[in-house]
């Protein structure tokens, strides 16, 4: 409401603010990941620290945010800027496929990790993945699916119980 009761102070303030981000902000050139613009590459893709050998393929630079946020692995990423959908004119063209090709012939991966949402695009998207690294020599794997952590049986679908039974492992 406060908007409405100040529309030019506020108004200039949010325009100003967002003029910044344009001025500051880009994605990055090598995973796609949001970064500062006096910092292309990012971090993520520059530290000595983080496995070099070990590459995550996401949908989105806000998955990047939340697996960084999880802590759990310490690899490079990719972001694809989307997943194949035809309904919605989204085809390998429009993804950034060629440019995750070209880090994978340049850069020594060992394992590449498809962690791309399991709806009917997503499991799409995986399979063209897989498709076109075939040829190359590299591990192509996909995040494990199952039961969250703290859930049962009794909140989950047949789908995440069948994926559970599939994906299961030494206890």
């Amino acid at each position: 409401m406060a908007f409405v009761r100040e529309p030019d102070g506020l108004a200039d303030e949010l325009v100003s603010a967002l003029g910044q981000v344009k001025k500051n902000v880009c994605l990055c050139s090598r995973c796609g990941s949001v970064t500062a613009r006096t910092e292309d590459p990012c971090e993520l893709c520059t530290s000595l620290r983080r496995e070099g050998s070990q590459l995550c393929i996401v949908e989105e630079p806000s998955d990047i945010a939340l697996i960084e946020r999880a802590g759990g692995y310490q690899g490079r990423y990719h972001a694809l800027m989307g997943k194949l959908s035809p309904m919605q004119g989204s085809g390998p063209g429009q993804l950034r496929v060629d440019a995750l090709l070209d880090r994978i012939d340049k850069e020594d991966f060992q394992e590449i990790i498809i962690a791309i949402s399991t709806d009917v695009e997503g499991d799409a998207t995986s399979s063209f993945l897989r498709e076109c690294l075939k040829e190359r020599n590299v591990r192509v794997t996909r995040l494990a699916l199952g039961l969250p952590a703290g859930s049962g049986i009794a909140y989950s679908d047949a789908t995440t119980l069948t994926r559970a039974f599939r994906g299961r492992r030494e206890a």
